[in-house]
């Protein structure tokens, strides 16, 4: 997982809110064997069928941060749809609230989702509709969104911050601890089972 500490970018403004996982990437993406390679599937159905979608329209076009309504990423626990968000190239995603396991794993994948207040978000939804070119930071280390002269703070617990900061994704955590399971492994009875 890449290290995040700071991230500058351009903003999707997503105005729609309760946006579940199966809108995010459609179940039908769901066969494919490997982790990436799933920006064609991000919000296909909006994306066929409405023109004026937000991701479709030029001036939006290398956004690295989408900012979303309440409730983004409820439904089913689905991966995929962190995958698509990330393979499309989203660093971040800002919205007022977010499925606990989408938000779970976001994390764990290194996409940083951020929770701001409703008017935040539409200050921010503001700023980027008047200004395209707009830039927004999020930074992990001060836990601060800043665009447009104005910064907001958003909460983030310390481990997380130290995953996202490090790029320690479950593994790399683990392996952090290899020499104490080597030692833990070599001390135990032959009988026992054994990791090899």
């Amino acid at each position: 997982m890449d290290k995040f500490t700071a991230h500058t970018g351009t903003v999707l403004p997503l105005r729609r809110s309760d946006v579940d996982t199966d809108q995010v990437i459609p179940a039908v993406y769901l066969k494919r064997i490997t982790k990436s390679g799933f920006e064609d599937g991000l919000f296909r159905a909006w994306r066929d069928n409405d023109p004026e979608f937000p991701l479709e329209k030029p001036e939006y076009a290398g956004a690295t941060i989408l900012v979303a309504g309440r409730q983004f990423g409820t439904g089913s626990s689905r991966e995929h749809a962190v995958w698509a968000l990330r393979d499309w190239g989203f660093r971040a995603v800002i919205a007022p609230s977010f499925g606990d396991i989408f938000r779970g794993n976001a994390l764990k994948e290194g996409l940083v989702v951020v929770e701001l207040p409703e008017t935040a978000v539409e200050a921010l939804w503001s700023a980027v509709e008047a200004d395209p070119a707009t830039k927004v930071t999020v930074d992990v280390t001060t836990r601060k969104v800043t665009a447009a002269g104005q910064f907001w703070a958003f909460p983030m617990d310390d481990f997380t911050a130290l995953r996202l900061t490090q790029g320690l994704d479950d593994i790399a955590l683990t392996l952090r601890t290899a020499g104490a399971i080597d030692d833990y492994e070599a001390s135990r009875a032959s009988f026992l089972p054994a990791v090899r």
